[in-house]
């Protein structure tokens, strides 16, 4: 089941790039892809400051000397850093945190700015090798651009749970319908899992949480030697960034917030809302779908919905073949093969051609890879990452809903109320969290940030991960947040192809430009 405090972002990141670059003609000045910035305000550019104070207790980990090293081909340099495993015990034991840096373009850089791409889970590593593709080149000229894996996320001593073949047991199970006495079976996995995971994993399991993440971006902004923080943060990573600015809010420097996430809202209020933008996503392909020709679906959007649900409550009992050495498509395999491409327009052709060959031809080898590119699971049956556990451990560190079975069958019921065709795979969530071995983590800073300079909040109207109005409550929760509209399809904005939202990013991270209005990019 999806989470609902901390959106995944794609996870086949690099695959949907790859397509968009080809298919959307990304530039860094004003072209025809999209209207122009509007006119802006300057704030003032960023002064070498006096260094930020330093948590008292951990001047050794802040003064730290770090060896960096040529890796990516020779175009990056990577390192390891070391953190405190728990932030309120200067004496605990040290954690590694990896990183990758691509050294600004013009040899004179403004400073440093981490990137994260979501999750949680997801590979700031990963990332930062393909930012001098999709970034714009005048933030590329201006800015060190560092990559890192937050703590317990692949090469940051990651969490580990199930073996590769226990892992396709766990994503493939299904249930037509949770009731009192099939809610046991999935609480009984839920908990192995979680066994699971603190059997395999170093004791940094217990703090991976979104708080011990931002603590460790401060220490990254002072051994890089820069004064004030400066980040780009998608889906997830824009919680991360809001709860840095919470905790420092006097060392931001220049944030985005890209497919932001609101703080404020319950587990419940994300689930049905983000359950929602999945559902409002998948009718527009529908209608698109409908619109062209040999579709699968037919009559109304509303009749193709219902088909789709009526072949997704089948796939319960009835899973369909594959040509995939063995392997069926269940109804969980199924549902994240059809989510998937819902992140990224230019993935709909591929959602289109698995729903053809699941439901005219009865094989369900496409949507399965599809799914599997969600799990960033390879075609040796391995898996690439280790996101779907962290995914896991970060939230169930971070918050935690009402476990009762009463309470989740009410929510579960207003959920598939408001979502007919996605709204079953949003409820239900708790379950994940109710047995995890460690404690929530209480949180322990100022939602709005106050003192923080002017931050960035990018939504895309019909994004169906972090619904619009998640980053219209975030500009508004942020005392100093302000709204940038990416009017559109797809999870995020920056690099996508919109040339508006790239040169009103790229004026606001090198010249501090914010804009005057909105500037309600396409």
């Amino acid at each position: 089941m999806p989470s609902t405090r901390g959106a995944r972002t794609l996870v086949a990141f690099i695959g949907a790039m790859t397509i968009l670059l080809a298919g959307c003609g990304v530039q860094t000045s004003n072209g025809n892809n999209g209207p122009a910035a509007p006119s802006t305000s300057a704030a003032p550019t960023q002064s070498q400051e006096p260094a930020a104070p330093v948590p008292a207790g951990f001047e050794t980990y802040y003064e730290q000397e770090v060896n960096w090293s040529k890796c990516g081909g020779g175009a990056f340099s990577c390192a390891q850093v070391e953190a405190p495993i728990d932030w309120s015990d200067p004496h605990s034991n040290p954690t590694k945190i990896a990183v990758m840096m691509y050294k600004a373009r013009g040899g004179n850089p403004m400073g440093t700015l981490l990137i994260n791409p979501g999750g949680p889970g997801g590979s700031g590593i990963d990332l930062v090798g393909y930012a001098p593709s999709i970034f714009g080149s005048d933030l590329l000229e201006n800015y060190n651009i560092l990559g890192f894996d937050p703590r317990g996320v692949g090469q940051s001593d990651p969490v580990k749970c199930l073996d590769a073949e226990a892992m396709d047991r766990y994503l493939a199970a299904s249930f037509p319908e949770v009731t009192e006495e099939t809610l046991p079976v999935m609480q009984k996995m839920s908990d192995e899992f979680a066994q699971a995971c603190k059997q395999n994993s170093s004791e940094v399991l217990g703090h991976v949480d979104t708080q011990s993440a931002a603590r460790d971006m401060d220490l990254l902004r002072a051994v890089v030697g820069d004064s004030k923080f400066n980040y780009l943060g998608f889906s997830y990573g824009t919680q991360l960034g809001a709860t840095y600015a919470g905790i420092f809010p006097n060392n931001v420097g220049r944030m985005v917030l890209d497919g932001a996430i609101d703080l404020r809202l319950t587990q419940f209020e994300q689930s049905k809302q983000q359950a929602v933008g999945f559902e409002n996503a998948f009718r527009a392909f529908l209608t698109d779908c409908l619109a062209g020709s040999q579709c699968p679906v037919t009559g109304t959007v509303d009749d193709a919905a219902k088909q789709v649900q009526s072949f997704l409550t089948e796939l319960a009992t009835n899973p369909l073949p594959t040509q995939d050495n063995g392997r069926v498509l269940t109804q969980s395999l199924a549902f994240y093969g059809l989510a998937q491409p819902l992140y990224a327009q230019p993935l709909w052709p591929m959602l289109k051609d698995g729903l053809t060959q699941a439901m005219v031809h009865r094989d369900g080898t496409a949507l399965l890879a599809l799914s599997d590119s969600y799990f960033n699971r390879s075609a040796d049956g391995t898996y690439a990452d280790n996101q779907t556990e962290a995914f896991t451990a970060i939230n169930c560190l971070d918050s935690r809903g009402d476990s009762d079975f009463a309470s989740m069958q009410q929510e579960a019921n207003e959920i598939a109320q408001a979502a007919p065709t996605m709204g079953q795979f949003f409820a239900f969530g708790e379950v994940g969290c109710k047995n995890w071995p460690f404690e929530q983590v209480k949180q322990d800073f100022d939602l709005s940030a106050k003192g923080a300079p002017p931050i960035m909040v990018i939504g895309t109207t019909n994004d169906p991960a972090t619904p619009y109005s998640w980053a219209q409550g975030l500009a508004d929760q942020l005392d100093s947040g302000f709204l940038v509209t990416h009017v559109g399809e797809g999870h995020t904005a920056y690099g996508m192809g919109s040339t508006c939202i790239m040169d009103t990013v790229d004026e606001y991270f090198v010249h501090g430009t914010v804009p005057s209005t909105d500037p309600q990019c396409s």
